[in-house]
């Protein structure tokens, strides 16, 4: 298995780099960091113009095969370069990695284990009509924007808070600026914070996931050792969690690494819709600015937590299934 694994590290860093290269290809293509200083008024002289994108990496004039190695070079050193503004590339994302990973760490978590559970209860309980009530709420989740899905939970935080005439449910921001009352009153602030965000991602995740947790779920309940295992002795619910769900959850484990960059795409709507500043809001900004290095660092950010997330997924395929460590 340690093999196995390392020949799967050894691909996805490979992936990385080339994922990286392309990244900056692109965004230096497509972004002009010129047109974000000659749009000032007044626009500042060519001369300078020139002198700060040549400080910044950006200089079109220089060829762009010179620019990625120096952006590369620096990366390598834990330098990503200068944002349009002058500021540290990597101070920067240091700052806003740990706003993205609390609100898709939470939403990842819960979505994932909910949909699990929720696409094999139905499974099994196929045709009845919790299966077609979860199936029912599962599609029109599905259907749902989600962007449309975090204001929709913005308006029911506002009714519930006027009904109840108070303050319960906060939505805006990760925290409350103007609360220092200590470490307990400053998590529940956060975690009340966190709710409605994590839920707008959460719901559409353990919507996709229990979709087709059912239908590997379904594949399996009539597979011949289950009958077998039924037939040495087991119960109907040991049989189904240990070597049916087993099964089922190979394909997921799989679908859930990839599944990861829809989840970080809608995570850029919620940031912005409840005033979280992390790597989605970033993303649109620098992209507003102009602003290469910034958004090859995010991009570079997906990268990595798509690749990582890959290789989860080969370590939980391994664990679940033997065939495949040797």
């Amino acid at each position: 298995m340690t093999a196995y694994l390392a020949r799967r590290l050894g691909y996805y860093a490979v992936l990385l780099v080339v994922a990286i290269c392309l990244s900056y290809l692109l965004a230096a293509v497509a972004l002009d960091p010129r047109a974000y200083f000659q749009d000032r008024i007044p626009p500042p002289p060519p001369a300078m113009i020139d002198a700060q994108l040549s400080t910044l990496g950006l200089n079109d004039h220089t060829p762009l095969a010179d620019r990625l190695w120096r952006w590369f070079t620096g990366a390598v050193h834990g330098d990503l370069g200068r944002t349009i503004d002058d500021t540290s590339v990597t101070a920067e994302l240091g700052r806003r990695l740990g706003v993205s990973t609390r609100l898709l760490l939470a939403g990842t978590v819960l979505g994932t284990v909910v949909g699990i559970l929720a696409g094999a209860w139905t499974a099994v309980r196929q045709y009845r009509f919790s299966d077609r009530t979860v199936t029912l709420v599962s599609f029109l989740l599905l259907s749902t924007p989600t962007f449309l899905l975090a204001v929709l939970l913005k308006i029911g935080a506002i009714k519930l808070n006027a009904v109840l005439g108070t303050d319960l449910i906060q939505f805006t921001g990760e925290k409350d600026p103007d609360l220092h009352a200590g470490l307990w009153a400053e998590l529940r602030d956060r975690g009340v914070h966190l709710l409605l965000p994590t839920l707008s991602i959460g719901l559409v995740t353990a919507a996709a996931y229990s979709r087709y947790q059912r239908n590997t779920m379904l594949d399996v309940l009539g597979a011949d050792y289950l009958r077998t295992a039924r037939a040495k002795g087991l119960s109907r619910r040991t049989a189904l969690l240990r070597h049916g769900l087993r099964t089922a959850l190979i394909p997921m484990s799989t679908y859930f690494s990839y599944g990861f960059l829809a989840l970080f795409t809608g995570a850029t709507f919620t940031e912005i819709i409840f005033g979280w500043h992390g790597m989605g809001e970033w993303l649109v900004d620098s992209i507003g600015k102009n602003d290469v290095n910034s958004v090859v660092a995010v991009s570079t950010f997906a990268a990595v937590v798509v690749l990582l997330s890959g290789f989860l997924a080969d370590i939980l395929h391994a664990a679940l299934d033997p065939r495949v460590r040797t």
